[in-house]
């Protein structure tokens, strides 16, 4: 851990943790340790921690709010850099408000801003529980609405150059829960989005029947990364699963929801290998059925087993 010392001299001691149990960054509630793990609250020292990697050879993850994560038992080695770019700023035009929002922003706290402030257009989004910065570099959606139908531009740090570029919605290839972020060339700093002011008490009642139905029809009472699955082109893929009859399939600790068969939740204290073995069985089960590979929606990160 020595290495990693130098990291004080540009990051506040507080902000850094060696060692530092994965289980407790990411909604899975499961995973090994980090070898550091840095919380940056500026990009100077985002800058700073990317050069200090790149001298030191080491490997940089980037994590949000850890909620479409699973992080492997072995843990991590390198440095996880977690974003808290928290600064939010509204601009009024004639009919719009343009809201600037940095990546470390919760969504849930971000909806509840805009919903006091009565500005309308993301109540859909209001039950996601990750970052601006994770949903814009997933393309995140619900309820029939996706991020790309709101954003405009991304300001963001060029991890190969070093330089911020701010790139426009097209720029961006927000397709389906990605995005040009996923090739970890960019780090998300800040989301320009666009909305319209509207009637506060109409916002607050579509976003409690949003999170009305989320309690209904999702397992949010326990540990899950949301949907494990990308849904398919021409079916829904928790319809096969379930058709399957895998709700209740568990190894381990790790099971199929029996609330909503598209999410393979930690029921109790799972391991990050027992859910990568029900999710490569349900995979299995969908192909010999159906003939049809279905994909994982959730980003897996950490040194794999041998």
């Amino acid at each position: 851990m020595n290495s990693f010392k130098k990291l004080e001299e540009f990051i506040p001691k507080e902000n850094i943790k060696y060692n530092e149990p994965m289980r407790k960054h990411t909604s899975f509630k499961t995973g090994g340790n980090a070898d550091c793990f840095i919380i940056v609250k500026d990009i100077d020292q985002i800058k700073s921690v990317i050069n200090f990697a790149k001298k030191n050879n080491l490997q940089l993850y980037i994590i949000g709010n850890g909620s479409n994560t699973l992080v492997l038992d072995k843990g991590i080695r390198g440095i996880v850099l977690k974003i808290d770019l928290t600064e939010i700023k509204i601009e009024n035009l004639e009919n719009d408000v343009i809201v600037s929002v940095g990546a470390g922003v919760k969504i849930m706290a971000l909806a509840q801003q805009l919903k006091q402030k009565s500005i309308s257009g993301f109540e859909e989004f209001s039950g996601i529980p990750g970052t601006m910065g994770g949903a814009n570099r997933m393309n995140a959606g619900a309820y029939g609405k996706e991020l790309k139908d709101i954003i405009l531009e991304t300001k963001c740090l060029n991890i190969k150059t070093g330089k911020i570029e701010v790139l426009e919605k097209e720029e961006q290839k927000l397709v389906y829960r990605g995005s040009i972020f996923k090739n970890n060339n960019y780090i998300i700093l800040e989301t320009k989005i666009g909305l319209q002011y509207g009637n506060k008490d109409e916002i607050e009642e579509k976003m409690n029947n949003f999170l009305k139905e989320r309690k209904e029809k999702q397992p949010i009472e326990f540990p899950s990364a949301g949907s494990t699955f990308k849904r398919g082109e021409n079916y829904i893929t928790a319809k096969l699963i379930d058709e399957c009859g895998l709700k209740g399939c568990r190894i381990g600790g790790a099971e199929v929801s029996t609330k909503h068969a598209g999410f393979v939740i930690n029921k109790e204290n799972a391991t990050a290998k027992d859910i990568l073995d029900l999710i490569k069985y349900v995979k299995g089960k969908i192909y010999e059925k159906y003939n049809i590979k279905i994909e994982e929606e959730i980003e897996i990160m950490g040194e794999q087993e041998e």
